[in-house]
């Protein structure tokens, strides 16, 4: 632990306020939206600029103590503990060039925030499932979402962003001034730095023909058959997936939802012909009985309907995989695994349809994973005390179930509980792994990043 006096010269340093272990708000400023996790850093500190974060990696390393970077908290897996904690919410900058059709962010920046001033020029980002995530953490994990399959993942749109290293400087990169950490970052999750700010293209949708169909129980199988035939003949303008939901007795929820178990169709159509959209997901509504749902017009800041993720702080754990396919053997393991008549602590087990543009290196490539696999599957639980030791071997015995169709490694946003360093590489094409590698012991060779899904320096 650092002495008193020099967590008072690091409070000097920054504009934002510093707190120490056993300090009144410490609790309060690294709290995550993941309760599951409670972080017990050495030190916390709330930047409020570059300036700050980079003060702040520079007195860790020097105090010889490793740096955590938490901006909304939906992401940790596991404890910062002993760690200099950099919480960014407070950066909230965000600028729209309705022109260039790009947005700078700053690391604090939820994507409600980007896709409201987006929308007024008719534009949107790669948002992912959920709006309350914040921007850079999904896009450097690659992210995923609903317009995915049409216009790639988020870590693909990037142009440039600012990222303090740990050397403690900050680095303006593009694909232009740095192109190794450009590369690498993009994709590479916060392996190599703290990005203070990003910028990334926008793309011209001002709304999908999108929802969701709640389907009775009793029909999973006929739903989820129907699904495995239909999704594949989707053009690139779909997203979908699909979910066996186990939903609690809450009152947020509909009536007809609550304390059920569902299986959720997810759709959005991001094409110029909304009659097409339509016509697109009509066969997956008679696929079985449904309890409730809507399909249609939704403007770009109302996509969270199309998953309807919860938007209140709970404790979760996750894990997802990837298929190579999905065959009749596959939705049959799945639903022997996690079907309705299964009892199991899950709140949802998904999967998600891959491909178009999902499958494509961009124009200027990342290391992003997951561009060969044709599905994803994700599972979801509630890391509630009671069930701290049987969630994990419950979930990934879901996923074993599946590995008859599996896809190499992993999307590293859906990596979710990780065993360590060597669970991360396995994450990426083996070209890709090594080359994170040797980034990694090019640009923190120290292992100052060593939280989250970080790689190991020593490779």
């Amino acid at each position: 632990m650092a002495p008193p006096a020099d967590v008072d010269d690091l409070r000097r340093r920054v504009h934002g306020p510093v707190y120490a272990a056993g300090d009144e708000g410490l609790a309060a400023e690294v709290f995550a939206w993941n309760v599951a996790v409670q972080h017990t850093p050495t030190v916390a500190v709330g930047a409020t600029c570059a300036a700050d974060v980079a003060a702040a990696v520079s007195w860790a390393v020097a105090h010889r103590l490793p740096v955590a970077v938490q901006a909304t908290g939906h992401g940790p897996v596991r404890n910062a503990a002993g760690s200099v904690l950099v919480s960014t919410r407070r950066m909230q900058g965000v600028i729209v060039d309705p022109v260039r059709r790009t947005a700078r962010v700053e690391a604090g920046v939820k994507w409600e925030k980007i896709l409201a001033a987006a929308a007024e020029h008719g534009l949107t980002g790669l948002c992912g499932s959920s709006s309350d995530v914040g921007v850079v953490g999904h896009t450097l994990g690659g992210g995923m979402g609903s317009l995915g399959r049409k216009y790639g993942f988020a870590a693909d749109a990037v142009v440039a962003f600012d990222i303090v290293t740990a050397d403690g400087a900050l680095r303006s990169v593009s694909a232009d001034s740095e192109p190794e950490l450009f590369w690498g970052v993009r994709g590479g999750k916060g392996n190599f730095g703290v990005v203070t700010s990003i910028e990334f293209a926008l793309v011209p949708v001002r709304s999908v023909i999108g929802g969701g169909l709640f389907f009775v129980a009793e029909d999973a199988a006929a739903v989820l058959h129907a699904f495995r035939e239909w999704a594949p003949t989707m053009p690139e303008e779909v997203g979908t997936s699909i979910a066996v939901l186990r939903l609690p007795p809450m009152e947020q929820l509909p009536e007809p939802l609550r304390g059920q178990t569902v299986v959720h169709l997810r759709y959005a159509y991001c094409g110029d012909d909304p009659a097409e959209g339509e016509r697109l997901v009509a066969p997956m509504k008679d696929a079985g009985r449904v309890v409730l749902g809507y399909l249609g017009p939704l403007r770009t800041t109302e996509m969270d309907a199309v998953h309807m993720d919860p938007q209140d702080p709970m404790p979760g754990w996750e894990k997802g995989m990837l298929l190579a396919e999905l065959t009749e053997e596959t939705v049959e393991a799945f639903l022997a695994a996690a079907g309705p008549q299964v009892q199991v602590p899950l709140v949802m087990a998904e999967i998600r349809l891959l491909g178009g543009a999902l499958a494509r290196e961009p124009h200027v490539p990342d290391a992003v994973a997951g561009r060969d696999a044709a599905w994803s599957v994700l599972v979801l639980g509630p890391m509630v005390p009671e069930l701290t030791e049987v969630l994990p071997q419950v979930g990934r015995g879901v996923l074993a179930a599946l590995e008859p169709w599996a896809a190499p490694g992993c999307m590293v946003n859906f990596l979710g509980d990780v065993s360590g360093p060597d669970e991360v590489a396995a994450a990426y094409p083996p070209a890709v792994r090594e080359r994170l590698l040797g980034l990694k012991a090019a640009v923190d060779p120290g292992g100052v990043f060593s939280f989250g899904h970080a790689l190991s320096p020593r490779g």
